[in-house]
């Protein structure tokens, strides 16, 4: 039943086994019994789905599903459709959770009255006791607002928790934007006025080639072209 699952943490997959095992670890030693994991994987050819079979024995319950095929933000929703939580986790398959990362946000939901937390993270390459940046909030000017953010995003996906009520606005998520994650916080900030930014690294942001576009600005042209259709999208969806 829904109500009995506290935390959701959703993961989507693909061709991942270069680093999954260390984040599955990372996730899994935070979650309880009352707890799941909800991992969509998009056709992965390599080792992916047997490192997550190696975690499937333990206290916390995982569901593998098989993701839709097209893309990032279709297999995303995919996975937030099965997830039950009362809390929602979103994590990438290559980076490594802090220790406390869950205590601390599930802290913040409850202090600051949140409906959705993001928290600060350490970028790295190789290892993380190298880091090349220590703050990814300074690096995007990271705070709350539609207008800041619709312009220029500061949500990132695998630093963001939120209250499930989120996804009965969120979904379906458009297909022809650009992020997810920017899609999420916008809304939660329209519909609920309470995303909190909370400025300590809980999550170690893992920087490789296949994610390396996401560190680096746009050309205007581009920029302007996105924004364009999001807001074309955001305006529909309100209305």
């Amino acid at each position: 039943m829904v109500e009995k699952v506290r935390i959701s943490v959703a993961m989507i997959t693909y061709n991942g086994e270069a680093f999954l095992r260390e984040q599955l670890a990372s996730i899994l030693s935070q979650l309880g019994t009352g707890d799941e994991l909800v991992i969509s994987d998009d056709g992965s050819t390599d080792g992916t789905l047997h490192i997550i079979e190696e975690f499937t024995n333990g206290n916390v319950p995982i569901r593998l599903l098989t993701g839709p095929g097209v893309g990032i933000k279709a297999n995303v929703e995919h996975v937030l459709r099965h997830c039950n939580g009362k809390y929602i986790f979103l994590a990438d398959q290559d980076d490594v959770w802090a220790p406390d990362k869950i205590k601390e946000v599930m802290k913040c939901f409850k202090t600051q009255k949140a409906s959705l937390v993001i928290h600060d993270a350490i970028v790295f390459t190789d290892h993380i006791e190298s880091p090349v940046m220590d703050s990814f909030f300074a690096f995007r000017h990271s705070k709350a607002g539609i207008i800041k953010n619709l312009w220029k995003n500061s949500y990132i996906g695998c630093c963001m928790a939120f209250r499930r009520e989120l996804l009965n606005k969120a979904l379906p998520i458009p297909a022809k934007i650009e992020m997810h994650d920017q899609w999420l916080g916008i809304l939660n900030d329209f519909y609920y006025s309470k995303s909190y930014f909370y400025h300590k690294p809980l999550l170690y942001y893992r920087r490789h080639r296949d994610n390396n576009t996401q560190m680096h600005r746009y050309g205007f042209i581009k920029i302007l072209r996105n924004r364009i259709v999001f807001l074309g999208y955001f305006i529909r969806r309100i209305f």
